[in-house]
């Protein structure tokens, strides 16, 4: 006993390991890894998670973690200001532009209604004047959470809902000036000419941030070339002097912070800096935030005031109504029709990144109370659960013109395109076990588009280039494209056989398909989909996410040659169902083949429902012109996965087309459906990637709704 009581005292209590800075930020790397995925997994957004897990692990739950420690209250000040920050850069500034009159216009209402609504909320529960405006600019402002299901479905062109994310713009940005201005007066006492005097440095501040930034981000970036190092730390250094500037003049850094992001706006574009600069903050950083908003919620405290209670039901109300006076009033003015209405109020109900910054500066500075605090994390959780919802509802009926739908379409074959160059298709080789069948697909593709292939092999660069293991990486590679030449030659399709040197294979294959000017990618593929792809990414993930033309990502369980009966399940009837069926038809002319789109639509659907749908398919599916006409398939079923499934017993190939969505950069956003459908059909298969068209508004890492591809 005696031996085991000194082993005892050696050992590090609990109360120890918690004076530990390292073993809270172990704890947070464990939360922000697992928790997004697991929510996901059971289709709630991952900030809810984050929160929860706050909650549960903080002074109120398990007592695990303090919001005081100082490395928590360092690394969520950071999540604080990167947040607004990527607010601001992934606001859209050209679509901003484009319907800046109708944008302005619907910003206004759905500023200014949510702000009266907000007011008089905080003033039937007591607050004054002050706290009561600040509650109401916590209604003002909005985050466009469902983004990804607008760009899924093919109608982010749609001008309501071009009209509603330039709308963001304005919203925030009087959002965030009103809270300046509450703080400013909550903890100086303001007087009349004080205030006007904060105006005005606000105004001096907020042109040299928007114009000086603008313009010394663009000098920065001309004169530092390709080294995207000191570009990153450039942006970061902007991120800080803009907060701390703000703070020098009596604003809240998070001010600062957004206005910082829309002045470098422009300059970083889609390049490979911002990717990074999201990618910190995505993965790191925001998540910490959202984890420590959690700690600072008193649940059980919250339970037991009736008040409180009031208070939330109150908040949550007006909001959703407010909201929708808003969208009301645009439709009135810019004779929308109720379907766009209605996808403007939903997509303007969620509360995340403005609201939750705002509402945690405030509550610092002792302007909001615990109980409005509590309420509005409540508020986040149902507006943000709520509004996508409702958007994924409605906006698949929303009007997309003709000339839309062609723009939208990412042409696969020369008939589309304007270019003079022969279609071109690069082929990935790796594995030799699988690269016959490869070459057998891209060989029957470029046959029927009149082309050629680009077998391409990356040997991965070493530090010496006569090192050994480099020696040997090309040796492989030559021996590869020599097999895929000969496979080639036997097929009667034109090779021109690639060997590129490169630091990764991902990044090798997506430059040779750039500098090729290929017209697609066909790449092999496992069985590798489930939760370990999704903590690790793979070369096609990054392929799939950095390419310029569609990828197709192949599982071959027999010659392509044999392929007789092409199944293609769409989603929904857009823009997007055209390539795959493109696609399909292509391979199927070189086979002589039939093709059949498929379109699952919910059980209780009427039987002239289901022939409206066939026909809106079929006549959407015609703007292609093929020679051969698709066959129209529509399936009544509650369960989408499993009426692919027992249709695709008689097909021998199934194509699934997706559209990319970016969580984290290199990482495939692949949905439940598809998963399953990957692990359990045992015909052969293709992905079709899309490339990619712009941007998602940010989010932390697991706050996007994971994409549906079928």
């Amino acid at each position: 006993m005696e031996l085991i009581s000194q082993v005892l005292a050696l050992v590090p209590t609990s109360q120890g390991l918690g004076k530990e800075p390292i073993v809270p930020f172990a704890i947070l790397l464990l939360v922000i890894l697992v928790v997004p995925i697991v929510f996901e997994r059971l289709r709630l957004p991952g900030v809810v998670g984050l929160l929860l897990a706050g909650i549960v692990l903080g002074p109120h739950g398990w007592n695990l973690l303090q919001s005081k420690l100082q490395i928590m209250d360092l690394l969520s000040e950071i999540g604080l200001v990167y947040l607004m920050f990527v607010a601001g850069l992934e606001i859209d500034i050209k679509q901003f532009r484009h319907t800046a009159n109708r944008s302005l216009g619907f910003g206004s209402f759905t500023f200014g209604v949510p702000l009266v609504v907000g007011t008089m909320v905080g003033r039937i529960f007591g607050f004054d004047w002050n706290a009561a405006i600040l509650i109401g600019s916590l209604f003002a402002s909005h985050t466009v959470l469902a983004y990804p299901i607008i760009n899924h479905l093919g109608v982010a062109e749609n001008e309501a809902v071009t009209v509603t994310i330039g709308a963001t713009v304005f919203a925030d940005i009087s959002a965030l000036l009103l809270l300046a201005v509450c703080i400013a007066v909550h903890t100086s006492q303001l007087n009349a000419f004080n205030l006007i005097t904060l105006i005005g440095w606000l105004t001096i501040y907020s042109t040299v941030v928007l114009v000086g930034f603008d313009w010394a981000g663009k000098e920065f970036f001309r004169r530092s070339g390709e080294d995207e190092g000191n570009q990153f730390l450039f942006v970061l250094l902007v991120v800080f002097l803009a907060s701390v500037g703000a703070q020098l003049i009596g604003v809240e850094k998070i001010v600062g912070a957004f206005l910082a992001g829309l002045a470098v706006n422009e300059t970083l574009a889609d390049g490979p800096v911002k990717e990074k600069v999201v990618f910190v903050g995505s993965v790191l950083f925001i998540p910490i935030f959202f984890v420590d908003l959690g700690l600072l919620v008193d649940l059980p405290r919250f339970a037991r005031n009736t008040n409180a209670l009031q208070l939330t039901a109150f908040i949550i109300a007006g909001l959703i109504s407010s909201k929708f006076v808003a969208a009301m009033l645009a439709k009135l003015l810019y004779q929308y029709n109720w379907r766009e209405t209605i996808t403007m109020w939903s997509l303007s109900i969620p509360q995340v990144g403005a609201t939750l910054a705002a509402t945690l500066v405030g509550y610092r500075v002792g302007l909001v109370s615990q109980e409005v605090f509590n309420s509005v994390i409540i508020l986040m959780l149902v507006t943000s659960t709520v509004g996508p919802l409702i958007t994924s509802r409605v906006a698949p009926g929303l009007d997309t013109s003709a000339t839309k739908v062609q723009a939208a379409f990412s042409p696969v074959c020369p008939s589309t395109s304007q270019s003079n160059d022969p279609f071109t298709i690069v082929v990935p080789v790796y594995n030799p076990h699988t690269q016959q069948y490869l070459i057998e697909m891209a060989a029957l593709l470029a046959q029927q588009a009149r082309g050629k292939i680009i077998p391409l092999a990356i040997a991965t660069a070493a530090a010496h280039m006569d090192a050994p293991r480099l020696e040997a990486s090309l040796q492989r590679s030559e021996r590869l494209l020599a097999k895929a030449n000969a496979l080639s030659k036997a097929l009667n399709v034109e090779s021109a056989p690639l060997l590129r040197i490169d630091d990764a294979f991902a990044q090798g294959i997506s430059r040779a398909a750039r500098e090729q000017k290929a017209n697609l990618i066909v790449m092999g593929w496992g069985k590798r989909t489930g939760i370990r792809a999704k903590l690790f990414g793979n070369v096609i993930d990054s392929v799939l996410w950095a390419s310029h033309c569609p990828v197709a990502v192949t599982r071959l369980v027999e010659s392509p040659r044999k392929i007789q009966r092409i199944l293609v399940p769409v989603e929904n009837l857009m823009a997007s169902v055209l390539q795959p069926v493109q696609f399909a038809h292509i391979l199927a002319e070189a086979n002589q083949a039939q093709v059949t789109v498929l379109n699952v639509c919910e059980r209780r659907t009427s039987s002239s429902k289901i022939a409206a749908l066939r026909s809106q398919l079929g006549l959407l599916v015609s703007k292609l012109a093929v020679s051969n006409t698709p066959e129209i398939q529509i399936i009544a079923h509650e369960n989408v996965a499993q009426a692919i499934l027992q249709a695709a017993r008689l097909y021998d190939l199934v194509v699934l087309p997706f559209v990319r969505n970016q969580t984290i950069p290199g990482g495939l956003v692949i949905s439940d459906v598809t998963t399953q459908l990957a692990r359990q059909l045992t015909c052969s298969i293709v992905m079709l990637g899309e490339p990619q068209r712009g941007q998602l508004d940010a989010l932390p890492a697991g706050v996007a709704n994971t994409t549906a591809i079928v």
